[in-house]
């Protein structure tokens, strides 16, 4: 079976991010998103934080920031702090092939956060997209694996099925759904757990109400 090219998968999505970017009011941009304490553009910014890190720049942002996902999430923003509308649409626009930290597992990094963050815009903003089934199959099984996310906490003992694609995952209680809002819960997003169902829905309610 074929390899999926996650990197080419990965700029097609922070494509799909820059037009998004192009389109948003001022409003817009400063509105809440789905991640905690984090605005619309602090979100677009953190996308491709680490882009424009040295290998040594990433090992400090690291170290600065406890080794603390969050924390090193924070420092890597911080960077960004002073960044105007037209300087984050600019960004954006010069790391649309991703370099640096993003590239790891063949681009899964870039193309897992990148799909999940422009959900957590778009769900906030209300402005749905249809994402590729190839992209959306790629980025759930790479997020069951991911370090940094509580998706294989949250699925654990569950099996996810997806209503819209060919894909599924696991053995127990099932969650049914499409694919995105799979994605969205498991990655502990409460926003996308309205669009599922199943029996085993009120174990990963419970969990991402934990991990939320």
């Amino acid at each position: 079976m074929t390899r999926p090219d996650l990197m080419a998968m990965a700029e097609q999505e922070r494509f799909a991010l820059l037009s998004l970017a192009r389109s948003l009011t001022e409003n817009q941009w400063d509105s809440p998103s789905l991640c905690a304490f984090w605005r619309v553009r602090d979100v677009a910014t953190h996308v491709v934080s680490y882009d424009e890190l040295s290998t040594l720049g990433t090992v400090g942002t690291f170290l600065r920031g406890g080794l603390r996902p969050g924390r090193v999430n924070d420092v890597a923003l911080h960077r960004y702090r002073d960044l105007s509308t037209e300087g984050l649409v600019d960004l954006l626009a010069r790391t649309q092939r991703p370099h640096g930290l993003p590239t790891g597992f063949r681009g899964g990094i870039a193309l897992t956060d990148g799909t999940i963050h422009h959900q957590d815009i778009r769900r906030a903003l209300d402005l749905p997209r249809t994402i590729p089934g190839n992209q959306l199959a790629a980025v759930l099984d790479f997020s069951l694996t991911a370090p940094t996310l509580p998706s294989k906490d949250n699925r654990r003992g569950l099996r996810l099925v997806a209503t819209d694609l060919d894909w599924s995952t696991g053995e127990g209680p099932e969650v049914v759904g499409p694919a995105e809002a799979l994605l969205m819960a498991v990655a502990g997003r409460p926003h996308a757990l309205a669009d599922l169902g199943g029996e085993g829905l009120p174990t990963l309610r419970r969990r991402v109400g934990r991990s939320a």
